[in-house]
């Protein structure tokens, strides 16, 4: 679990310093902004590798590195496993092009989880990617963390020629024919992150080619009697079906291995979430959030769950009033504005708003109004109109015919505009 991270002369952050909630972390920004770079960084600090290091054929997760002829400097403190916190500083060795670290073995974070936006998924698991001793030594043999494109958690993760996950259809496959509990977690975890109106849940097995050998796993669909075969779904189900395997993978993998090195699963999870509603239909972003939060606490009953989440979409701000703490330090959220040419971040009070069309004028959006452009200069000229002491009748009547082409009949500013129109003694 991170607690605070500061950094100097990285990225489009001149500098920042963060003070993360213990449970919900939401992060909120422009295009651009570093809202992702700042995941990555979270990422490092927690696991000390940057995801591509691991997987080459990421095309996002590089390592973050100083603007030109500047020091460059990271510092965090986190809780490990052992409950201990630790403070970590760490600064650009240009010569050596890496990040300086301690000597010897680095802490050990618990489980942490990055679901990365183009589909990628890392997970760092302390039971598989921690260090091992041999006698007194200290030996890192093991993989440095997993780390799927988004092909690689479909068809699965081999390094070097090693097999370190079979994949969403053949882990699928495999769970449904022996009906264990990987395949009850699995079918609890689509319904629970499912639409209230459309859930999801699993069909029986099928072959969808005579040179496919494999048994592709189906889902069952709202439009069709049949079940679709997963290869087969939308964007925004498989994105999905994509986050439910590798939760069960994951913590699965996780509880097996712990059980094997003889020690109780992680004392804690952080869980890094790069815009999850990507894709999704507004039904599926106001409900799966909330849902995803209730899932883990399931899924780790006895783990802290640490949540570190970007979104571009106010209805997923809107579903979280509802289960937002700013009690202590709980939860909170980070805002990303352009100020004098750089990126700032800052933590800001969540107040509730009501609906997702206030949260778009919000601090998180920056919008003038929810109204369309053509609506929203409109709506600037009335309003300069309605100001303007000089304004002729003429020109009030050629605003008049732009409403028309713009606005529907029932459109509330028309309410406004004839009260202004019966004050100057031109209505028609």
């Amino acid at each position: 679990m991170i607690h605070s991270l500061k950094t100097q002369d990285i990225g489009p952050f001149p500098s920042m310093e963060l003070t993360f909630g213990d449970r919900l972390n939401i992060i909120t920004g422009d295009n651009g902004l570093g809202k992702s770079f700042l995941l990555d960084i979270i990422w490092w600090a927690l696991t000390r590798k940057w995801p591509r290091d691991v997987n080459k054929r990421l095309t996002q997760g590089y390592m973050a590195r100083p603007g030109k002829k500047r020091a460059g400097r990271i510092e965090f403190c986190l809780t490990t496993n052992a409950k201990a916190q630790v403070s970590y500083p760490s600064a650009f060795d240009y010569a050596g092009q890496a990040w300086t670290g301690r000597a010897g073995r680095p802490h050990n974070p618990g489980l942490v989880l990055y679901a990365m936006a183009d589909g990628s998924f890392a997970v760092w698991d302390s039971a598989r990617n921690y260090w091992k001793k041999k006698g007194d030594v200290d030996i890192q043999d093991r993989p440095p963390a997993y780390v799927f494109t988004p092909a690689e958690v479909w068809d699965g993760l081999v390094v070097e020629g090693v097999q370190h996950c079979n994949g969403l259809i053949r882990d699928w496959a495999g769970w449904q024919k022996e009906a264990g509990e990987p395949y009850r977690t699995l079918e609890q975890l689509l319904a629970n992150l499912s639409p209230p109106d459309e859930p999801l849940a699993p069909g029986e097995l099928t072959r969808i080619s005579l040179d496919d050998v494999r048994d592709i796993p189906t889902v069952r669909m709202p439009y069709s009697e049949e079940p679709v075969p997963l290869v087969y779904a939308s964007s925004s189900i498989r994105r999905v079906l994509s986050l439910a395997y590798l939760l069960v993978w994951s913590i699965e993998e996780h509880k097996r291995a712990s059980e094997l090195l003889n020690q109780p699963p992680a004392n804690y999870v952080t869980f890094l979430i790069d815009e999850m509603e990507a894709h999704l239909h507004p039904r599926w972003q106001r409900s799966l959030m909330p849902s995803l939060l209730d899932a883990m606490s399931t899924l780790m009953a006895n783990s802290a769950v640490q949540f570190i989440l970007t979104t571009h979409s106010p209805l997923v701000l809107s579903s979280l009033e509802g289960v937002f703490d700013q009690r202590g330090n709980r939860d909170a959220w980070f805002d990303i504005d352009l100020t004098n040419g750089s990126a700032r971040i800052e933590r800001r009070p969540f107040e509730k708003r009501g609906s997702s069309a206030n949260w778009l004028t919000s601090a998180a959006f920056d919008l003038r109004s929810d109204y369309s452009l053509p609506k929203e200069a409109l709506w600037q000229r009335l309003d300069a109109a309605a100001r303007n002491e000089n304004l002729s009748e003429s020109e009030a009547r050629d605003l008049e015919r732009q409403m028309h082409e713009t606005l529907p009949e029932l459109d509330p500013l028309w309410v406004r505009w004839r009260k202004f129109m019966r004050g100057k003694g031109w209505e028609a």
